[in-house]
């Protein structure tokens, strides 16, 4: 029996009660995208009692059928490069973008499913996210993160990281704040992007961002080192919340950004 999105429903397993209660658990399924078994005791229940079975017991596995998990990653530098390969690894479906043709190629990205050698302006025309996909903002400068955040945040997608420091990725919220970006757009932002897992090199920053990525796709319970000021500071808009950001965590952020830069 498939259920769809919008509740309709093609084949059966018997109807009746039994039926409806499949129907009910795949619709929570859907929506935590978690796989469910449900057991039916039809001896000692009277409720599944239609005279039409004949006891027994009846196992029921209810499955969500996924869409690809789209991953836009804005930016071909070190980190993009590394982000492609281990996401891909990973099983989400891997979009770039870049305005330089040089740094956006198939060459670089051979594990991509799109590459866009566009303006970001541009690009961000094109593209549109949907509500499983995820947007990693890795370009090479803050002036680039900054427009391609402010289109970010007003997407439909359940993910959006960018790579920065505390400290910039707080100036970047307050410009756009500025502006006329509403600050509760930045809730479901991650920046810094990434687990807490002491990650410095291109590799290593892969590997948490992908994490993090994962994370969110699964709707992992557990408490996890996020680096995320977003998911940290109790009053983002608060000017007094710039301390929070750790000196040497700016400094490890500032060299990879550099190196993001420079690529």
């Amino acid at each position: 029996m498939l259920v769809r999105d919008d509740g309709s429903i093609a084949g059966t397993i018997g109807g009746g009660c039994v039926e409806a209660e499949v129907w009910q658990a795949a619709r929570e399924v859907m929506e935590s995208e978690k796989p469910r078994t449900l057991s039916f005791d039809l001896n000692h229940d009277p409720k599944y009692d239609t005279g039409l079975v004949c006891g027994g017991t009846l196992d029921v596995f209810v499955e969500p059928v996924l869409p690809p998990a789209l991953l836009y990653v804005f930016g071909a530098g070190h980190v993009a490069i590394n982000l492609c390969q281990a996401a891909a690894s990973a099983g989400f479906d891997v979009i770039v973008a870049d305005d330089r043709s040089s740094y956006a190629t198939r060459e670089r990205f051979p594990a991509a499913r799109e590459i866009h050698a566009l303006d970001f302006e541009q690009a961000t025309q094109q593209l549109d996210p949907n509500e499983s996909s995820s947007i990693v903002i890795v370009t090479r400068g803050h002036r680039d993160d900054m427009r391609v955040l402010r289109w970010a945040v007003q997407t439909r997608a359940r993910y959006v990281g960018m790579i920065g420091s505390k400290r910039k990725v707080i100036e970047i919220f307050k410009t756009l704040q500025k502006e006329g970006v509403p600050a509760h757009l930045f809730d479901r932002v991650y920046a810094p992007i990434g687990l807490d897992i002491g990650a410095i090199t291109p590799e290593e920053i892969a590997v948490a961002i992908t994490a993090e990525l994962i994370a969110v796709r699964r709707h992992a319970s557990a408490a996890l080192p996020h680096m995320s000021w977003f998911k940290t500071a109790q009053n983002p808009s608060d000017e007094s919340s710039a301390s929070v950001h750790d000196a040497s965590e700016d400094t490890v952020a500032d060299v990879i950004e550099d190196n993001e830069r420079q690529s």
